[in-house]
């Protein structure tokens, strides 16, 4: 379990380009042909966390956990296998706001603007590394968007930003009652992906809350 330490504008906030280029270096813990770990160590933010290919499939959830290269959480283990079931051929798990915390309710009050900067730019960047076809975001928070107002406002940029690179929006699963598309866990591997119309969610779901 992971509880943030401090707020994160009390901490150096690592730009995510500076973060990308170290995350590039070879590293004794794990294949970085392989693996994409951004930034390369352990701290109470993660920008992204998956693996290479000219296919990903962009999961989007809320913040970051525990997951590491090589030591995959339950929720990431069942990310990879939808991934790989749908055709993809790699995944990168993305989050709507980077700090770190097991539990949702431990995440800060205030959003920090330089963290989400770095978190959007970490974005624009995933999206980018589709080489084939068109950049595929799974849109898998559930009902956890609900906890911070920010976090609306956060995915709104993300929007935007998909909007300019042409990408597009899935789910998978059963929707929530408020309708918040399916979180990743107890998903069937075999788990299908249907367009989901985010901006139409955003408008109807969460301008209701």
């Amino acid at each position: 379990m992971h509880i943030p330490t401090c707020g994160t504008a009390e901490q150096s906030i690592l730009p995510f380009a500076r973060a990308l280029e170290a995350a590039r270096q070879p590293s004794p813990d794990y294949d970085v042909a392989r693996w994409l770990f951004v930034p390369n160590f352990y701290c109470d933010y993660r920008y992204i966390l998956g693996t290479t290919g000219i296919r990903p499939l962009i999961c989007v959830g809320i913040n970051p956990s525990t997951a590491a290269p090589n030591a995959l959480d339950n929720t990431l283990k069942s990310v990879e296998r939808i991934a790989l079931g749908n055709g993809y051929d790699s995944f990168i798990m993305f989050n709507v706001y980077a700090q770190r915390a097991t539990r949702p309710d431990d995440m800060e009050l205030e959003c920090n603007a330089c963290l989400h900067q770095e978190n959007m730019a970490a974005f624009r960047w995933a999206l980018e590394q589709t080489r084939e076809g068109t950049p595929a975001i799974w849109a898998a928070w559930g009902a956890i968007i609900e906890k911070r107002p920010y976090l609306s406002a956060c995915l709104r940029d993300m929007i935007r930003i998909g909007e300019e690179l042409g990408a597009c929006w899935y789910s998978a699963g059963s929707f929530s009652k408020k309708g918040h598309p399916h979180h990743p866990l107890y998903l069937r591997k075999d788990s299908p992906l249907n367009r989901f119309d985010v901006s139409l969610y955003v408008d109807q779901v969460l301008g209701t809350l």
